[in-house]
């Protein structure tokens, strides 16, 4: 489960891709249920969670914006 500040949350699997393309790093979070996906791109050096994070918190964004909130 994914939670924001405001007590919105997302329920759910969500699967995280990361694919190398030089010197960044593409991250696409997908939620398994819906079907949602987003996508951002960040520097190879950064860690795994923290571009997951990121990820992740657009996807919360995302399926906000989709339900109204």
């Amino acid at each position: 489960m994914a939670r924001r500040n405001n007590n919105t949350a997302v329920t759910g699997e969500v699967y995280f891709e990361h694919i190398t393309i030089g010197n960044a790093v593409k991250v696409s979070a997908i939620h398994a249920s819906s079907g949602a996906e987003v996508s951002i791109a960040g520097p190879r050096t950064a860690s795994q969670k923290e571009l997951e994070r990121v990820a992740l918190q657009k996807l919360v964004r995302r399926m906000e914006q989709k339900s109204g909130r």
